[in-house]
């Protein structure tokens, strides 16, 4: 049996990361489920009836915008939508569980991960300002910043042991 002191102490900055993937990666399969759902359906009639009960203007901007790109989702449209949140769901998940059992390869790929999306979040935050993407890419920044900064550290730290 291994006492308390011999057991390794939890990085709880990686365990707060891989839980935000993880939920991260739950939101992208209810959004690939969500596609998947509206196969087969009339989702313009949906929309319409949707703003009708939260009782909006049909006639008003927002939803005239809404029911213009909804004529642009066919089937084949929302299967690719849902194909590719699950395969970026996968990938949280892989980064997830690699970041909660500490392994180096989930760090390294994280940190790829999150690097690749920055430039696509600050496009969007020169097209249009908003908390919601401010949030996202502060904590996106701070996730990228301390993996690195730990990759580098624990890169150090194993030179020394040499």
């Amino acid at each position: 049996m291994v006492s308390a002191r011999n057991r390794k102490k939890r990085n709880r900055w990686l365990e707060l990361i891989a839980l935000y993937k993880l939920l991260q990666a739950l939101l992208l399969v209810a959004v690939g489920v969500g596609a998947l759902r509206l196969l087969g359906k009339d989702i313009g009639d949906l929309l319409q009836n949707l703003a009708t009960g939260l009782r909006m203007n049909p006639e008003g901007h927002l939803v005239s915008f809404l029911l213009g790109k909804a004529s642009m989702l066919d089937d084949h449209r929302l299967r690719q939508i849902s194909v590719f949140m699950f395969c970026y769901a996968g990938l949280g998940i892989l980064e997830g569980i690699g970041l909660m059992l500490e392994k180096i390869w989930a760090e390294y790929l994280t940190s790829i991960i999150t690097a690749s999306f920055l430039p696509l979040e600050v496009f969007e935050l020169m097209h249009r300002i908003t908390w919601f993407r401010i949030a996202l890419f502060v904590v996106n920044l701070a996730v990228l910043a301390y993996l690195v900064g730990h990759l580098i550290r624990d890169k150090a730290a194993k030179r020394r042991h040499i």
